[in-house]
């Protein structure tokens, strides 16, 4: 989808402590031929912090960042991928109580990694529906240090991090301007993520634990005897979901300045996304991702204020953002950078 008119204007993260791989390996918790191999330094933790509680200190630095109103505001968008408190509890109104606090609606967004994808996509076609509304905040946060997941073990493609973040998107200008955005699903590819767990009742209601590893063995098994499509189809949904955004922004692939992706193992990273796109680390930010690990939807808030509060991007780059989900989907977006970091 071609996007005008929307901009990054302001963009944040919360303050979470890392963990050291190799203290990891130490305490047992981590595999050293897992570490060796997936070359991860350390991950984001942030012990007992509620993930709420980091999706609105991100906010407010994206708030404080953006120069926006609360009365500008007429819509809060939250995303992540683990329960946030209290079941049947609003994670989004907290947020927005304790940020804007504004009377406007306010939205859960769960779709995996790329949720924070579809969050700016929602909020910038609320944007351009809405006559009075000049800006729209999203935010996204996690804390997997819960009994219901080993975020050292849960999968060989990623350790899973915790963490907060937070974006304004605004009518009236930012440090960055949204110049497509879009997705591709495969959606034959959700068994694979499903395994051979049962739907009813859900497992994180009766003890379950999430293990991505035995769902994604047993799927494997079946792939090889002809019952699913093998999941190296989601190459090709990655590369269509990349060349139709990149055509959508009027930019080619050699126009890209850097890559923000997922906060994979090294090996997993470049056979999901950098080898099907054909990029090389130094053109994505594998040396900032292993320092952090894979926070679900905020890799690409965090990747990008990355890039940019370290000047590794100027006015007039162009920065890809790219993210793949089970589903399977994959989705991205085209920014330009418009303005220096302060």
């Amino acid at each position: 989808m071609k996007v005008t008119g929307i901009h990054f204007a302001g963009i944040g993260t919360a303050e979470v402590q890392s963990v050291d791989t190799g203290y990891a390996v130490g305490q047992g918790w981590y595999g050293a031929e897992d570490r060796e191999r997936g070359k991860l330094v350390s991950v984001s933790v942030a012990g007992t912090t509620p993930a709420p509680d980091l999706a609105v200190e991100a906010a407010r630095k994206a708030l404080a960042r953006s120069g926006c109103a609360p009365s500008e505001f007429c819509a809060v968008f939250h995303t992540n991928v683990h329960p946030q408190g209290p079941d049947g509890w609003s994670a989004q109104h907290y947020i927005n109580r304790n940020t804007i606090n504004q009377p406007v609606t306010s939205v859960e967004i769960r779709n995996g990694c790329i949720g924070f994808f579809s969050a700016v996509h929602l909020a910038a076609c609320y944007l351009d529906s809405v006559p009075d509304g000049t800006a729209a905040l999203v935010t996204c946060a996690d804390n997997f240090g819960t009994p219901a997941v080993d975020r050292w073990k849960s999968t060989g493609l990623f350790v899973l991090a915790d963490g907060g973040g937070g974006v304004v998107l605004s009518r009236r200008g930012g440090f960055a301007k949204l110049l497509a955005i879009g997705s591709v699903s495969h959606p034959e590819l959700e068994a694979h993520h499903r395994g051979g767990e049962q739907l009813f009742p859900p497992g994180i209601t009766n003890g379950g634990t999430l293990n991505f590893s035995e769902r994604m063995a047993y799927s494997h098994q079946r792939a090889q005897e002809g019952h699913l499509p093998p999941m190296g189809d989601f190459g090709s949904v990655l590369v269509e979901t990349v060349a139709q955004t990149l055509k959508d922004a009027g930019v080619t692939m050699d126009e890209i300045t850097r890559v923000v992706h997922d906060g994979f193992t090294y090996d997993a990273l470049r056979i999901i996304f950098l080898d099907p796109l054909e990029i090389d680390d130094e053109r994505g930010i594998w040396e900032y991702t292993r320092q952090v690990g894979h926070a679900g939807p905020l890799d690409q808030i965090r990747g990008l204020e990355y890039l940019w509060k370290n000047r590794l991007v100027a006015p007039g780059d162009r920065v890809l953002l790219v993210s793949g989900a089970p589903g399977m989907e994959a989705a991205c977006a085209v920014l330009e950078i418009t303005d220096e970091r302060e």
